[in-house]
């Protein structure tokens, strides 16, 4: 029978505070936004406006991951993730195109800026609460390793450095005057929520490719696996994250007379130590007991030969 908890994560209450806070900021930029002009000022505010839609769409995400294995989905549903990081990549890239069209088009149409002094208090204010909330997301990421508050930091860390460039793109045109100024932050601000959106991007679609574990990791398993006094060898290992849960297959060559207890007991022994090398996460290994190395068998399957034939070469 499968059972789900209804406790509220770490996770789950890090999107909670990322979409009030994100929600408290929205409406104080876009009130300064729209009445000063500043273009830098309303992209920082469209951006909080797609923060929160983002961390309420990572909220439903973690909240499904989270749901245990049932008749329908025998592993979960962990890489939605995977999907939300992607999808949060997307709209990080997208909102940095449209404050790039906001530039150029103040650019092109030498729109002024006003109420420089409010804008600068806006700023500053964002800048104060963005950084509590960054320094408490990398430490929910970092307790969790999980994808989605990992991109959520990542997203709101690019938000930190933007707002600063707004603030300075501000204190440049209340000092000299030049409402380019604003024009050429916020396109550069554009520019660089775009490149910080790849990272995201990437990580979400090699999960949901999946891409096998770090190659660190895959080498020390295979030394935990190598090094039990009772493996003659091990092949065919395969590996696999959906960002909760690490999957591990492999076969491993044991004495061809020993009892189904000792192999079985031999297999706990290696997967207690492997799952000691991420705590962090849950673990699904799937342990294959050979009595000889058929490692060519299973490559030669793998390829679509013929198990007669495979037999007839045996």
């Amino acid at each position: 029978m499968f059972m789900q908890s209804s406790s509220t994560s770490p996770q789950k209450k890090a999107t909670i505070l990322s979409s009030l806070v994100a929600t408290t900021l929205v409406i104080v930029k876009l009130i300064i936004g729209i009445s000063s002009g500043s273009v830098a000022v309303l992209a920082s505010a469209i951006d909080s406006l797609l923060d929160t839609l983002v961390s309420l769409f990572n909220f439903f995400a973690i909240k499904k991951s989270e749901e245990n294995p049932n008749e329908n989905y025998h592993y979960g549903k962990g890489k939605i993730q995977a999907i939300a990081a992607v999808i949060e990549g997307t709209v990080i890239t997208i909102s940095g195109v449209f404050i790039i069209y906001e530039a150029i088009n103040k650019f092109s149409s030498g729109s002024k800026t006003s109420l420089l002094a409010p804008s600068i208090v806006v700023m500053l204010f964002s800048i104060v609460v963005t950084y509590f909330l960054v320094q408490y997301l990398l430490k929910i990421a970092k307790q969790t390793d999980n994808v989605v508050i990992k991109a959520d930091a990542l997203h709101y860390q690019t938000d930190l450095w933007s707002n600063g460039a707004v603030l300075v793109s501000l204190g440049l045109v209340y000092v000299t005057k030049l409402d380019i100024i604003d024009a050429i932050f916020g396109f550069g601000i554009g520019i660089y929520i775009i490149y910080s959106a790849y990272e995201i991007i990437e990580e979400g679609i090699e999960i949901l490719l999946d891409k096998a574990l770090d190659g660190d990791m895959v080498a020390n398993i295979g030394e935990i696996i190598s090094q039990h006094s009772e493996v003659s060898s091990y092949h065919w290992l395969k590996t696999r994250t959906d960002g909760s849960t690490n999957f591990l297959e492999f076969h491993m060559v044991l004495r061809p007379n020993m009892l189904l207890l000792e192999a079985h007991r031999i297999a706990d022994e290696v997967e207690d130590k492997i799952m000691k090398l991420d705590s962090k996460k849950k673990w699904v290994i799937t342990p294959h007991f050979d009595p000889y190395d058929d490692e060519e068998v299973n490559e030669a399957m793998l390829h679509g030969k013929p198990l007669i034939d495979l037999k007839k070469e045996i």
